[in-house]
C-alpha cells in the first residue's frame, strides 16, 4: 500500500500510534513526507470520541484537516455510517486513504478545505484537529518551495486562521441535532471558539482538557507567545482542550 503515497517519488515514513488508541487503530500509520504524525491533540479528541460512541455510531461524519487520517479512521472504527475527510495537502489525502485501507475501514478522503466540506454537507458529526499554532511571521498555511509540512500547524499570528472560518461554518456543516468536536491549544483561544460557536446558535462547552510538554515548534516560539500573553512565562507545557458543540 505505501507506494500509493509516492506517485512523484515523495518519501514516506511510519509513525507509531499512542496507547489511547489501543484496541481501536493499527499500531503504526504510514505518512507522506509532509504529513504530521498523530500526536497528543488527536489522541485527546479520540478519547472523547470513545467515551461518547453514541455520538459517532451510525452517523455521517466529517474529518476536516484530516492529516494522517487518524481521527476519521477512529470514527469509522467506532461505527460511523460514512466518513468524509478533507485536507488541502494532497499527501495527507493519500496518507488517509492508505491508512484507512490498512485499518480495514472506508474513509472517503478528498482534497479540499471548508468550502468543499460545506458543499459535501450536511454532516451529523464534524471532527477537526485544525492548524492552530500562532506564527510570528503571520504564516497561515504558507507553502515554501512546495513543502506543505507547516500547513499542519501554522495558523496566523493568533492561531485562528482556520479556527475562525471553521467556527463560522459549523451551522452550515451540521445537520439538525448535529455535533462538532474540535481540539486545539490554549495558545489559540479556547474561549473564543466557545463564543463564536454560541454566536452561531451552537450550544458549546469544553468537554476535555489536558497538559502536554511543549513540542519543538512551541518551544521555539515560547518566548514570543509569552510576550503576547498566550503562554505563561517560562512555560514548559500547553493546555489542550476539546470543545463540543451541539445544534
Amino acid at each position: 500500500m505505501t507506494d500509493l503515497l509516492a506517485p512523484a517519488g515523495a518519501s514516506v515514513r511510519s509513525a507509531a500510534v499512542a496507547p489511547p488508541t489501543e484496541g481501536l487503530l493499527p499500531h503504526e500509520f504510514t505518512l507522506g513526507d509532509s504529513v504530521y504524525a498523530p500526536q497528543d491533540d488527536s489522541f485527546l479528541l479520540i478519547e472523547v470520541m470513545r467515551a461518547e460512541t453514541d455520538v459517532i455510531a451510525g452517523r455521517r461524519v466529517l474529518d476536516l484537516c484530516c492529516g494522517s487520517g487518524v481521527i476519521g479512521i477512529a470514527a469509522a472504527c467506532l461505527g460511523a455510517r460514512e466518513v468524509v475527510a478533507f485536507d488541502i495537502n494532497p499527501e495527507a489525502v493519500r496518507s488517509t486513504a492508505v491508512n484507512a485501507a490498512d485499518a480495514g475501514v472506508v474513509v472517503d478522503a478528498r482534497r479540499g478545505s471548508i468550502d468543499e466540506a460545506l458543499a459535501a454537507g450536511p454532516f451529523d458529526v464534524v471532527l477537526s484537529n485544525p492548524p492552530y499554532v500562532p506564527a510570528p511571521d503571520g504564516a497561515a498555511g504558507v507553502v515554501t518551495g512546495g513543502d506543505m509540512t507547516a500547513t499542519a500547524w501554522d495558523a496566523g499570528t493568533d492561531g485562528r486562521s482556520v479556527l475562525d472560518p471553521l467556527c463560522r461554518a459549523v451551522p452550515g456543516l451540521l445537520a439538525a441535532e448535529g455535533v462538532c468536536l474540535f481540539v486545539h491549544s490554549e495558545t489559540s483561544g479556547v474561549d473564543r471558539t466557545l463564543a463564536m460557536l454560541r454566536d452561531g446558535g451552537i450550544d458549546a462547552e469544553t468537554v476535555a482538557h489536558g497538559h502536554i510538554p511543549l513540542g519543538p515548534v512551541l518551544r521555539e516560539r515560547a518566548e514570543w507567545l509569552s510576550r503576547r500573553g498566550l503562554l505563561p512565562p517560562a512555560a514548559r507545557s500547553e493546555m489542550l482542550a476539546v470543545v463540543r458543540g451541539r445544534r
